[in-house]
């Protein structure tokens, strides 16, 4: 019998996904959302949320439409990986298995 410790159980500090992505994988699960509410999700600060909104624009991945007083986010799931050794796939990829659609 193989006795586990308890630190073995607790969970790392680190993920394997960057903020840029859990901030995309918000956006993708609801399109309206507010950049507060994205920020206690991903567990940042606004002000980290608003540059990693404004990156994903600047760099066409996401774009911002005015609904009234909201605004609504889109992404350009066909845009490809950043990084050299993903450079081939698109964010599709990535986005899509992890979207859990909100149920209306």
């Amino acid at each position: 019998m193989t006795s586990v410790s308890q630190d073995e159980h607790e969970v790392p500090p680190w993920t394997f996904l960057t903020n840029h992505t859990h901030v995309l994988i918000c956006i993708a699960q609801q399109p309206d959302i507010r950049l507060s509410e994205v920020a206690r999700l991903v567990g940042i600060g606004e002000r980290a949320v608003h540059r990693i909104v404004h990156d994903l624009i600047d760099a066409g991945y996401v774009s911002v439409t005015k609904e009234g007083r909201n605004n609504v986010y889109d992404i350009d799931l066909d845009r490809p990986l950043r990084h050299p050794l993903e450079s081939s796939h698109h964010i599709r990829a990535v986005v899509s298995p992890l979207v859990r659609k909100r149920r209306g």
